[in-house]
């Protein structure tokens, strides 16, 4: 008597990649991380002309690059329109390339698109978050072309550095009026 065949294992769930920029890249990613869904945060440059940039170069305003977090996330328990919801929440889309005392065009809102459906679904999100704010939106929504993995140091910064001034006056406040917000566990 043949024995019934072993259940095939259910293949892991396919993860797909979001690209944001608004402002501090710190700020975005320890922000991000919190959803579930969301499978790894990782801090970076995009939408400039200069290959392979440094932090200094982007802080030097002339590259054109934008610090963007790139967001891996499953679908299936976080989608891309509900990250995008997520992103108009958290970030200030009215002030043109300033968030807070963060000045300079690395420091724009960007909304970098993997494909047709995120530019899709990101200017119809951007159209419906237009009514909640006074002034009007400056955000750019703009195909992705090429990330550049910021240095190691900027990764996880929060996590590893929760005690410099930055961490503590700015981005843990933020993370608090996360958990207060509609958002909060």
């Amino acid at each position: 008597m043949n024995a019934a065949p072993e259940p095939k294992p259910t293949p892991p769930a396919k993860t797909q990649l979001a690209t944001f920029g608004g402002g501090c890249f710190w700020c975005l990613e320890a922000l991000f991380e919190t959803f579930e869904g969301v499978k790894a945060v990782t801090s970076g440059y995009s939408a400039g002309k200069v290959p392979n940039p440094t932090y200094q170069q982007v802080c030097g305003g002339d590259t054109g690059h934008a610090e963007v977090v790139q967001i891996e996330f499953d679908p299936a328990k976080i989608s891309y329109e509900q990250l995008l919801a997520i992103f108009w929440d958290i970030h200030d889309p009215t002030t043109l390339n300033r968030q807070g005392a963060d000045v300079g065009t690395q420091y724009r809102s960007i909304i970098l698109t993997h494909d047709d459906a995120q530019k899709t679904a990101a200017e119809k999100s951007k159209q419906a978050a237009g009514a909640k704010f006074k002034t009007p939106i400056t955000t750019e929504i703009a195909p992705l072309v090429k990330y550049y993995l910021a240095e190691d140091y900027h990764q996880d910064y929060f996590r590893k550095n929760p005690n410099v001034p930055y961490c503590a006056y700015v981005i843990s406040p933020k993370l608090q009026k996360l958990q207060k917000s509609k958002y909060g566990k």
